[in-house]
């Protein structure tokens, strides 16, 4: 599931996908510091990320799951092309580390909590 969240749901934009992955009440916590609450708030907050950089990818580095508990050790890539965190465009490829820790049941997650290094990311795009 947490591969597809970043595959699906965050790589490839895939919309549809959001409903098989994602529980109804899913509660997400983003390395931007955004609290969203269900599918629909964690739309926006996706679409807001995308707004900012159109290329923006997620790569899954080491995942560590057990029952219905999962970490990850994540690597954010992308080009701001639009405002994120807070800054205004500038055209700059960044990269930047983070960590994500997920619960699942019944076959969807049910939430994530994600931590990034927005000081690395904010050096890039200062």
């Amino acid at each position: 599931m947490v591969g597809r969240f970043y595959d699906d749901l965050w790589n490839r934009w895939d919309d549809e996908a959001v409903d098989d992955v994602l529980d109804e009440d899913f509660r997400f916590r983003g390395s931007l510091g955004v609290e969203t609450r269900g599918r629909a708030e964690w739309r926006a907050y996706r679409d807001t990320i995308r707004a900012g950089s159109s290329d923006f990818h997620n790569e899954l580095v080491t995942l560590v799951a057990d029952g219905d508990r999962a970490a990850a050790r994540l690597r954010y890539t992308g080009t701001h092309t639009g405002h994120l965190a807070a800054l205004p465009p500038t055209g700059r490829r960044f990269a930047y580390a983070g960590a994500a820790f997920f619960t699942a049941d019944r076959g969807r997650l049910t939430s994530a909590w994600v931590l990034g290094d927005l000081a690395a990311l904010r050096d890039q795009l200062a």
